[in-house]
């Protein structure tokens, strides 16, 4: 039946994608998720694009829900779109379907450990828009308030559990728990584990450093509950309970920006993700462009991907305060560097103690069978 739904999805989507009026232009399609706001960003930057390049016209694909689902059926179906908007965790799903641009990005143009992130087999695969990495929020009016120190550059493992036990007296949770493997990752990389070899070979969890991780992790809400319990926290997310201040500090990424920016009625900042015995490192994941081996028009596609790339456009990407651009130019502007946190810059040091994911071609399959093998180590 889901499959079926899938299919109709599919079938409502190409046939919307179908309605514009034919010209004597190429159509390249361009395929993408993104919540509403993030395409009324878009649409002006390929309208623009158009302006540009009269003979172009491009095709739109909005897929807000079961994305990589619909795309694998649209390969599937040989109506793969020209250019893809795509991350690193499942790039190695459609590496062999997709074109090698390495010709067309290097590191004097963006952060390395993007261009890594979005690399399969030594080959770039995609154009990348966005480096997504953890930091820890903190709710500087709590900390004030109880006169606890902010947390520093340099703090420790240890220096969050005291931290948060402060908060405890209070009845405030320390810190936030997150049962997805984005969440904990920080603390496996930072204590030398992971989930997955460099090399994809092994499955690096059940390693002595990634289990002293999980075993401190998970202390964090079963055996002090400075990290609420999924009864204590019911039906509110992570979010939810900083923006209503039953949490002082939250690990999370960039997204959340925009949210706190409107929505946070107490001052906040962010700082890096405290050292463990391998010092502080948290994935670096990414999202760029790509292109389609089987595109008809991929002159065209490039020449968009490029348009979608410059400086220009990634900074009109930026100000909405949801990405940490790609671009090293883009990133070091007051576009980025201004308003809410005070501290953004740490969203750009922390991507050069970064660590790519790991990610391999199953690497769904196996974080999904490690959450339901982890569930009762998280859930005591």
């Amino acid at each position: 039946m889901k499959n079926l739904f899938l299919y109709f999805s599919l079938f409502l989507l190409l046939l919307c994608t179908g309605c514009t009026k034919s010209d004597n232009r190429t159509v390249i399609k361009f395929a993408s998720w993104g919540s509403q706001s993030e395409i009324e960003i878009l649409k002006p930057i390929w309208a623009d694009f158009e302006k540009e390049n009269p003979d172009i016209k491009v095709e739109f694909m909005h897929i807000p829900q079961n994305y990589f689902q619909k795309i694998h059926l649209l390969f599937a179906s040989n109506l793969a779109p020209d250019v893809i908007f795509i991350n690193n965790l499942y790039l190695p799903v459609y590496a062999d379907f997709l074109e090698d641009l390495t010709a067309y990005a290097n590191s004097d143009t963006f952060f390395e450990q993007t261009l890594q992130a979005l690399s399969h087999n030594g080959k770039l695969l995609a154009i990348p828009r966005d480096a997504s990495n953890m930091v820890v929020y903190y709710n500087k009016t709590l900390f004030d308030k109880y006169k606890i120190a902010y947390p520093t550059k340099n703090w420790t493992f240890d220096d969050l559990l005291k931290i948060s036990l402060q908060f405890k007296k209070y009845g405030i949770f320390g810190i936030s728990f997150d049962e997805q493997p984005i969440f904990y990752l920080p603390y496996l990389m930072s204590s030398g584990g992971g989930i997955l070899s460099d090399d994809l070979k092994n499955v690096t969890i059940y390693t002595k450093n990634s289990q002293k991780a999980l075993e401190f992790y998970s202390n964090l809400r079963n055996k002090y509950n400075v990290a609420p319990q999924k009864f204590q926290s019911a039906s509110l997310t992570m979010a939810q309970m900083f923006l209503q201040q039953k949490l002082a500090m939250q690990v999370s990424g960039r997204w959340l920006v925009p949210k706190y920016r409107t929505s946070a009625n107490f001052e906040w900042n962010i700082v890096n993700f405290p050292k463990g015995s391998a010092g502080s490192i948290v994935p670096m994941d990414a999202s760029g462009w790509a292109i389609s081996k089987t595109s008809k028009h991929k002159e065209q596609a490039l020449k968009f991907i490029q348009f979608l790339s410059n400086e220009k456009n990634i900074k009109k990407m930026t100000n909405s305060g949801l990405i940490t651009p790609a671009r090293i130019d883009a990133a070091k502007t007051e576009d980025f560097l201004s308003g809410k946190p005070k501290s953004s810059n740490v969203f750009i040091d922390v991507i050069y103690t970064s660590k790519p994911t790991p990610v391999s071609k199953d690497y769904r399959e196996l974080t999904d069978e490690l959450s339901k093998k982890l569930e009762p180590m998280f859930n005591k």
